[in-house]
């Protein structure tokens, strides 16, 4: 959704301080497990009329360890985008924004709350994308997060790929 929203497929379209709440909440149910919060991107080209149109598809998962989980996505358009490179790249910045944007939110409302914040990347030793797996990888651990490639990532081959 271009308007900053994400869909829950239990709750509906919610904002974006709905989500870190309703994320708050899911943790505050049982404060002594550990959690995985996993931010991922993945895409679909289209052509339209003569235009090569890309949807790209942002998932927020929470996943408490050995226990379940719930989901967040968020649809984005974008033109022009001509090789695969771009959209690798495009993905990863989009998951690292959203990342950068739910930080202060996260530990201002987790209070100490365990858990690891993830970022998956659509990127595979098996591929084309294995050549850009050690650039994207290195964009976001040189912001401070931890990236996770293919087969561990099920946030954007899986989740944010089932809305793609």
């Amino acid at each position: 959704m271009e308007n900053g929203f994400f869909i829950s497929p239990t709750k509906g379209k919610m904002t974006t301080e709905k989500v870190v709440a309703d994320l708050v909440d899911f943790m505050d149910e049982d404060p002594e497990s550990f959690y995985r919060l996993i931010i991922g991107t993945d895409s679909k080209s289209k052509k339209l009329n003569g235009h090569q149109k890309v949807d790209f598809i942002t998932a927020i998962v929470i996943h408490r360890q050995g226990k379940g989980g719930r989901y967040f996505w968020q649809k984005k358009k974008k033109e022009g985008l001509k090789s695969l490179r771009d959209k690798i790249y495009t993905e990863t910045l989009l998951s690292l924004a959203l990342a950068q944007k739910l930080v202060p939110d996260f530990k201002k409302n987790l209070n100490g709350q365990r858990y690891n914040l993830e970022i998956h990347i659509d990127v595979g030793q098996k591929g084309p994308t294995r050549e850009m797996i050690k650039e994207v990888v290195g964009i976001v651990n040189g912001n401070g997060f931890t990236a996770k490639t293919k087969p561990e990532a099920y946030g954007a081959s899986s989740v944010a790929d089932k809305h793609t």
